[in-house]
């Protein structure tokens, strides 16, 4: 196991349950994206969620279910959504799941369109993207949470959006990951191992109203 304090386990820790907890996430995200359609509201979207989870065995929630729409897709977790906004007809929005199943803990994330909208789609494209750069770059040049971070930031640019620097990632483990009080991905001074941190990757566009959000594990 590591030798960080910050990437300690439980008991029960088991990285095969690790995956599928990821693995079953992503399953339930695509179960409400299937369910999205113009009209819909924040706390209906949340409300319908409900039943994927149910679908799926979904044992808790360690994070309430955030799911953005349109403008307030470029609010962080910790902002409170205008509730008046309801997806449109071409439109952008983002899911957010933080599940546990077999007592370990999924965090996925990712955004989606709806319509013809393709300077929004360019922008879901671009946090894909991103993701995939900052995690390559992890696994080859074994970079620190901090500078990867700070590569995300200077590709974000190079891009042509905006990173939002207050989104830094974190750890997840057994349920709950809380009582080892790993902080930030993004604080982390080590090259962070696979399989015990979520990469959340942030943007907007760097004058218009939207952003878009993707997250996964990194693994090796």
């Amino acid at each position: 196991m590591s030798h960080l304090p910050q990437e300690a386990v439980g008991d029960r820790f088991d990285p095969r349950l690790m995956q599928r907890a990821r693995e079953l996430s992503w399953a339930a995200l695509h179960g409400i994206r299937q369910r999205m359609r113009p009209g819909i509201g924040e706390d209906e979207a949340r409300a319908m969620a409900a039943g994927v989870f149910r679908e799926l065995g979904v044992e808790r929630l360690w994070h309430p279910v955030i799911i953005r729409i349109g403008a307030n897709t470029t609010l962080t977790y910790r902002e409170r959504s205008d509730p008046g906004v309801r997806l449109g007809e071409n439109d952008i929005y983002f899911i957010d799941l933080g599940l546990v199943f077999d007592g370990h803990e999924g965090d996925v994330g990712d955004t989606f369109t709806i319509g013809h909208a393709p300077e929004r789609q360019a922008c879901a494209d671009a946090a894909r993207e991103l993701f995939q750069v900052v995690a390559g770059a992890w696994r080859e040049r074994g970079l620190s949470g901090e500078a990867l971070y700070a590569f995300a930031g200077q590709q974000a640019e190079a891009m042509g959006w905006r990173l939002n620097h207050e989104v830094k990632g974190h750890r997840v483990s057994d349920f709950p990951h809380a009582v080892h009080k790993a902080g930030d991905l993004g604080e982390l001074g080590e090259r962070p191992s696979g399989g015990l941190w979520i990469l959340e990757i942030q943007i907007a566009h760097p004058t218009e109203p939207y952003g878009a959000f993707y997250e996964d594990l990194l693994t090796a």
